[in-house]
């Protein structure tokens, strides 16, 4: 290890806690999914829907490589926080302009991810000069500059076009990283390139998904905040309330708590960390659903009934059970039979709900919740905490 990336990286005796920095950095994503959440309320539409994916994924690819940063680095290093800080600098920017990024800003939006992306990773390829890891980056690096053709040529193009070209881009930037950047030259990057802080990223993620929550009740108080406090209004806040709960304790319970045992205890992490990464993704994007669904809800609790207020309203529930299913995948080997039965209750509840207003939809939605949850505590009553047994067996 050269001394200047021995100096600059994380002790392996180091508490594996995240840094006040990391946390002042999440700040931008509450903005960044309000955003998003705003976006889609506005358009909620099948063009729309897929603008908001495209641009979820974007913003979530910024967060998971900068957490990814300071997983190796020291946070508390001047060098290291100028990277993180330049990074929330360019988030920033990118969650103000992404109302507008399929208009007007497309070419601002492509370019500071390009510019992100890019100086982080040509920091750790400096850094980690003469290492092995160095190798991956530089992978890394090399895909990087793949999908910056479709996000730049789809900045500079219109309508649909913007839409094709941008999501060949994020396909590229997260399929790359499913077959472990293979690069010319380099092939694929092994397993031990890979070194993670495994409680750390545990850590990191598990905040991450907090963060998405915050936005989660940001978005219900202000819009609760916009009316009167009828009973109506006021049933559906208790109703989306209780949603938010839910998620979090369905989340958390149990492959939330070992999450950092698992990744540790995996013969290859990667098997773990990648499932891991895409799940908390999917999560975060059902999360975003729920948000456009519970303004509406609130705002609208006993409105005529609308095939698209009824389909964000039911599909953010289910897409967040798609990615908890995922996620106990990659910490268990295995996914609880609750997980897929909820889904399956609210894809057969669907055609009713969509005779229905929308406070008796959310209602039906947080039953189904409630129900996964009483399960979760059942299996777990009397019975021994289940250790995680990770994707890919014990190491």
């Amino acid at each position: 290890m050269t001394s200047r990336s021995a100096e600059l990286g994380r002790k392996p005796e180091s508490p594996q806690r995240a840094a006040f920095l990391e946390l002042f950095f999440d700040l931008v994503f509450v903005l960044a999914l309000s955003q998003l959440s705003r976006g889609l309320s506005q358009d909620l539409s099948w063009s729309g829907a897929l603008q908001a994916l495209v641009l979820l994924l974007a913003l979530c690819w910024v967060w998971v490589h900068t957490a990814g940063l300071t997983d190796i680095f020291d946070p508390q290093r001047p060098q290291v926080q100028l990277v993180v800080t330049a990074s929330m600098l360019g988030a920033l920017v990118m969650a103000a302009v992404a109302p507008q990024a399929f208009g007007t800003r497309g070419l601002v939006f492509a370019g500071t991810y390009l510019v992100i992306q890019s100086g982080r990773g040509l920091f750790i390829v400096l850094v980690l000069r003469g290492q092995d890891q160095r190798r991956l980056y530089l992978r890394v690096l090399f895909w990087t500059g793949v999908s910056a053709l479709p996000w730049i040529a789809g900045a500079v193009a219109q309508d649909s076009a913007r839409r094709i070209l941008w999501t060949l881009a994020v396909a590229a930037d997260y399929a790359s990283s499913t077959l472990r950047w293979p690069t010319p030259g380099l092939g694929r990057a092994p397993a031990s390139e890979f070194v993670i802080a495994s409680g750390h990223l545990a850590e990191r993620y598990r905040q991450f998904f907090i963060i998405a929550l915050g936005e989660l009740i940001l978005v219900t108080g202000l819009a609760f905040s916009g009316g009167g406090l009828g009973a109506d209004r006021s049933a559906a806040l208790v109703v989306s309330f209780a949603t938010t709960a839910l998620l979090w304790r369905i989340y958390i319970y149990r492959a939330g708590e070992v999450l950092g045992t698992a990744i540790g205890a995996a013969r290859d992490a990667v098997r773990v960390g990648l499932p891991m990464t895409y799940a908390h993704v999917i999560m975060v994007g059902g999360i975003v659903l729920t948000a456009v669904g519970q303004e509406l809800v609130i705002a609208h609790p006993l409105a005529h009934r609308r095939s698209a207020w009824t389909a964000v309203i039911l599909g953010g529930p289910a897409l967040f059970l798609v990615g908890r299913a995922l996620f106990e995948y990659a910490v268990f080997a295995r996914v609880s039979r609750d997980r897929p039965i909820g889904l399956l209750v609210l894809a057969a509840m669907t055609p009713a709900m969509l005779l229905l207003p929308p406070l008796p939809a959310a209602t039906a939605a947080t039953a189904v919740l409630t129900g996964i949850a009483v399960a979760d505590a059942n299996r777990a009553r009397g019975r021994l905490p289940e250790p995680p047994s990770p994707l890919g067996g014990p190491a």
